[in-house]
């Protein structure tokens, strides 16, 4: 009893060759997504405390202390009153704000100075690390 086989001498490619379409569809629809909008920061360059001494600037300056308080001037700010309180102020410093944060300080307080900051219309803010 000998049986008659018939020999396999190609590879049925179609399987592949869809999963290729299908993962070159999800990279195509994923790949749009990747590109995310980020915070842009301009890196200051060293500059000498002297020579910030000598030129008279006029900058507000916001300090976030280790528990995550603001402090303009100093008395303390609320979270909430923050943005009120630097839109008052921003016609007399025209130079921007300086957000002073202790080394403690949580990002978060850091980044709500940040946002009520630009709602109130500043346009130049530095962080520095006290």
């Amino acid at each position: 009893m000998s049986r008659n086989r018939d020999t396999f001498n190609e590879i049925n490619i179609t399987p592949l060759t869809d999963i290729f379409l299908v993962l070159l569809i999800i990279m195509m629809v994923i790949a749009p997504l990747l590109d995310q909008q980020g915070l842009n920061l301009t890196v200051p360059e060293n500059v000498a405390q002297e020579q910030l001494d000598n030129k008279e600037s006029k900058i507000m300056t916001v300090m976030v202390s280790a528990d995550d308080k603001f402090y303009m001037d100093g008395e303390e700010v609320s979270s909430a009153d923050l943005e009120t309180k630097i839109k008052g102020q921003m016609n007399n410093y025209p130079d921007g704000l300086m957000i002073r944060s202790d080394g403690d300080s949580t990002h978060g307080a850091v980044v709500k100075v940040m946002d009520s900051a630009r709602n109130a219309g500043v346009t130049s803010i530095s962080v520095d690390e006290i």
